[in-house]
């Protein structure tokens, strides 16, 4: 039931499908139905790759009147960012129609699902997206818009690298940490750098299953990592980014370093 997809892809226009709502006419009302309990991906991050495609699931629950029969009335979950779910930018719409189980004769459950391809975003639409309800009643040609049932963060991917030299190292020598971090170019389907981001250092020893924190680094204009320590024991080395509102959180590979 996707209505419009982003910007990115359509320039606002409307994007039809078989399930896509056409506009309302104008002597009907709308359908007389509110959505409750709205909830994409479980309440958690939608993270989308340099090229992946997202489809995340969306619940909601349908109330209506007693007197209002549901037999044409099929609804959806909307993500938009803007001040109105109908009116939004960037807008998308589940691709069908929700699934709903009746609870009572004015309650319905639903699922659905929506689609998200990063090939369909701008960059600047990671962050922070709300969601909101469709409701479409197929015979009256009427349409019923709900904005602001809550928020989903939408972000992009970011990869981490950590590499320790040399190996192996005596104790008490000087250990160099390289490493780089980049994240998700929608627009350009790659990883670019992320620089001016804070990444720490930690360090893991042999038998133990807990990082900890060495220091606290600032990626360069590139990405870039680098940094000195005293090889103390065997252990594994990594960087670890704690993420940012667009951005996923991330951590490298530990790198074994055998100390002798």
């Amino acid at each position: 039931m996707r209505i419009r997809a982003t910007v990115a892809a359509v320039s606002g226009a409307l994007a039809l499908s078989a399930f896509a709502v056409p506009a309302a006419h104008a002597a009907a009302a709308a359908p007389n139905v509110t959505f409750s309990n709205m909830k994409v991906n479980s309440g958690t991050a939608v993270t989308l790759g340099a090229t992946s495609t997202a489809k995340v699931k969306a619940t909601y629950t349908v109330t209506h009147p007693s007197t209002v029969s549901m037999t044409n009335i099929l609804t959806g979950p909307v993500l938009y960012r803007g001040t109105s779910a109908q009116d939004a930018d960037t807008q998308v719409v589940s691709d069908d129609p929700g699934t709903c189980t009746k609870v009572s004769s004015t309650t319905l459950n639903c699922s659905a699902t929506i689609t998200l391809p990063a090939n369909e975003l701008y960059n600047s639409d990671a962050g922070t997206w709300k969601t909101g309800g469709v409701a479409f009643d197929t015979k009256a040609n009427t349409q019923k818009w709900q904005s602001d049932l809550g928020t989903i963060p939408v972000r992009r991917a970011a990869k981490l690298t950590a590499d320790a030299t040399p190996e192996p190292v005596k104790k008490g020598a000087t250990l160099t940490i390289t490493g780089k971090l980049t994240r998700a170019d929608w627009q350009h389907g790659t990883y670019t750098a992320f620089g001016g981001q804070s990444v720490k250092l930690q360090f893991r020893k042999a038998g133990t299953s807990t990082y900890s924190t060495v220091k606290t680094l600032t990626t360069s204009s590139t990405g870039a990592l680098k940094t000195t320590v005293t090889a103390g024991s065997d252990g594994y080395y990594r960087y670890s980014f704690a993420g940012v509102s667009t951005t996923s959180a991330v951590s490298a590979a530990g790198d074994y370093v055998d100390v002798q």
